[in-house]
């Protein structure tokens, strides 16, 4: 490993929020000729749904044309690489893209990505499945290589660099899942986030209660304004929502 490899590893793993890690990837990955990122995570998935989107952890440096789209519209649930990640692990060329055209084995809906993909000159890259770490979880994102690139030239890049790009990646993902996480609308408030704190540590209403120094209605209200934040049915459920976004038992700033 270079000393500039294991400073840029450093600067990644130090990030203290998505925000600037997400800023330095992108940096990273336009420096080995991926100028465009979209990446995606999901803890609710089910054998025939990605879940909600609004639960949807999206980081992407994509023009908002090509975002509102693919994303805002729903074309992502039918892209041939989405569909690749889905049903795989590792890493994939998007050649294989260019072999499905020449057999002619894309659906229309797959056809009609293709062709929006073609129109905002996202043509080559390659796409990285993560791991999964539990039946619900699933995250991916897909790297487009810089405009005038061809598929083979990305290849040919990928020959070079594929295992440092594959690394950086999967670290990146991985502290992702460790740094605070807040969809839209989805935001607790001190208080709730508090009252969550005290259930998931398994304190009864009464305990709560005396240690906010609250009354137990006022508890029961920041619980159910939590549930309602969180757009869950249960407590219980709010507790694992939060956690899961890594809005509970974090120090404050």
């Amino acid at each position: 490993m270079t000393p500039a490899l294991c400073g840029d590893l450093i600067e990644l793993t130090n990030a203290s929020s998505i925000e600037m890690l997400w800023s330095k990837h992108c940096e990273h990955m336009a420096a080995y000729g991926f100028d465009r990122l979209l990446y995606g995570f999901t803890r609710f998935r089910t054998a025939h749904s990605l879940g909600d989107p609004n639960d949807f952890l999206l980081l992407s440096n994509h023009a908002p044309s090509y975002t509102n789209v693919f994303i805002g519209q729903g074309l992502y649930a039918h892209a041939p690489m989405v569909k690749w990640a889905l049903e795989n692990e590792g890493f994939c060329s998007w050649r294989v893209l260019a072999e499905k055209i020449l057999s002619d084995t894309l659906t229309r809906e797959e056809r009609r990505v293709f062709d929006f993909n073609v129109s905002h000159n996202v043509t080559a890259g390659y796409s990285i499945s993560f791991k999964s770490v539990s039946a619900g979880a699933k995250g991916a994102i897909a790297l487009t290589a810089k405009p005038g690139l061809s598929q083979a030239d990305t290849d040919a890049l990928w020959a070079e660099h594929g295992e440092t790009i594959v690394l950086m990646n999967n670290l990146v993902h991985l502290k992702i899942l460790s740094l605070p996480y807040t969809p839209p609308n989805q935001t607790l408030t001190k208080r709730q986030r508090e009252a969550l704190e005290w259930v998931g540590s398994g304190k009864t209403m009464q305990d709560i209660a005396q240690i906010m120094g609250l009354t137990q209605a006022t508890v029961e209200k920041h619980l159910r304004l939590a549930r309602e934040a969180l757009n869950v049915e249960t407590t219980a459920q709010a507790v694992m929502k939060a956690t899961f976004q890594n809005q509970m038992f974090v120090l404050e700033a």
